[in-house]
């Protein structure tokens, strides 16, 4: 019983010590820093977060598409159609096709994209997933959009 007292005691004191000062209540809005431009606004509507995931080849191998067909691909077929900034995110994945008993095991990519939600923008992101998918014989690349605040 003692231990614990003293294992409550310390865990007490630390949370204590990373708490610092009291809050006041809800934190007010930092204002944008740039006056703002089509490509970096200081505040948005309409704009849109896209993910997509790339699936490389299996994390158990050395097969699949290397770091550099990754940035052939990358300034090739993405940053073209999204010249104003994207951001790439080393992951692990995991998927399981049509015809297969068991998940394979990806090294993968995320590509994250951030833009006004037009036809156009949307249909660049369409075609960066055809040209994956034609370059790989990959059956998909996963895309996750959703509305988005952005403030550069």
């Amino acid at each position: 019983m003692k231990m614990f007292a003293g294992l409550f005691l310390a865990v007490s004191l630390m949370t204590a010590a990373c708490a610092g000062p009291a809050q006041r209540g809800p934190a007010a809005p930092v204002a944008a820093t740039l006056q703002g431009d089509v490509a970096h606004p200081d505040a948005t509507r309409g704009w849109v977060r896209t993910e997509l995931y790339f699936g490389l080849g299996r994390a158990d191998a050395h097969d699949g598409v290397d770091e550099a067909a990754w940035r052939g691909f990358l300034d090739k077929d993405v940053t073209p159609r999204f010249p104003n900034g994207l951001t790439v995110v080393d992951a692990y994945g995991q998927w399981q096709g049509k015809q297969q008993a068991q998940p394979e095991r990806l090294r993968s990519k995320i590509v994250v994209l951030l833009y006004p939600d037009t036809p156009a923008a949307r249909a660049s992101v369409d075609a960066i997933r055809a040209a994956w998918k034609a370059k790989t014989g990959d059956q998909s690349v996963l895309r996750v959009t959703q509305p988005a605040d952005v403030s550069f």
